[in-house]
């Protein structure tokens, strides 16, 4: 039994336990608290994106996007970009659990064997934070699932995209992207790349660039499959450190993002 331990927590997010679960409750349920009724025609979302950054700046973004989630979820396949280490490709962490502060989650690797494009590498996923900071928000509104733990530094929008299709299951799966948007610019520069980043998100155009998101990789491949099945995407929540915990000089933008597939006429 191979367990990838926590890199970042008491630095990205608290490493008690017991404060991590209580922000994280409280973080969820100021969400759903403010959120307007879903504008998608599924009530809970097939995929989202969601921001990877430490949790005074981006958490409350990332939960109104995993305030949606529910409860009867019991596989994420998630995926989020190669920070510390370059990967060619997509690449697993070659573990049977990720451990939080709140726990373990155990991996699908009965999943992970039906992409063999997706290869083991422990190294490149050792001090990631990107996959890690969505953990502990998965575990507290999905905490049946197992997890299909992807890392990507270089990979096709079309490679991205084969392989969220050949893990997309049914209503029992969720896709999260973990990105952030622009960044260091500043609050109305990096306000204005935004938008435009976010504009051709919820397009499904798989055009974006590093600059424009750090998880480019994974949301160009959700954007491939998102057109041709047709998903109904929608905006939840758009800001930047600048409105959570930063200074205004030079921000990072941060978006989440819902998409649904739409119902069967009836």
């Amino acid at each position: 039994m191979v367990v990838r331990p926590p890199a970042v927590a008491g630095s990205f997010y608290p490493a008690s336990s017991g404060e991590l679960s209580e922000l994280i409750d409280r973080l969820l349920g100021e969400a759903r608290a403010g959120a307007s009724a879903p504008k998608t025609s599924a009530s809970a979302p097939k995929a989202i994106v969601v921001p990877h950054a430490g949790y005074v700046y981006s958490a409350p973004i990332a939960a109104s996007a995993f305030a949606r989630v529910q409860e009867t979820i019991t596989r994420v396949v998630l995926v989020g970009p190669a920070h510390r280490v370059f990967v060619r490709g997509m690449v697993s962490p070659g573990a049977d659990r990720l451990a939080t502060p709140l726990g373990e989650i155990e991996v699908d690797t009965a999943a992970l064997a039906s992409v063999p494009e997706v290869k083991p590498d422990p190294a490149a996923h050792a001090r990631e934070h990107s996959l890690e900071v969505e953990l502990p928000f998965i575990q507290k509104v999905a905490p049946r699932a197992k997890i299909v733990p992807i890392a990507v530094s270089n990979a096709s929008a079309a490679d991205v995209g084969h392989v969220l299709e050949t893990l997309w299951g049914g209503p029992e799966t969720l896709i999260a992207i973990s990105s952030d948007l622009s960044h260091y610019h500043p609050y109305l520069d990096g306000r204005a790349r935004d938008e435009r980043s976010v504009a051709k998100i919820v397009a499904h155009e798989p055009t974006l660039a590093g600059e424009d998101a750090c998880g480019c990789a994974g949301l160009n491949g959700l954007a491939r499959v998102a057109r041709r099945k047709r998903l109904c995407t929608e905006l939840v929540d758009l800001r930047s450190s600048g409105d959570t915990a930063g200074s205004r000089d030079a921000v990072v933008g941060y978006a989440a993002i819902a998409y649904a597939e739409a119902k069967e006429a009836a």
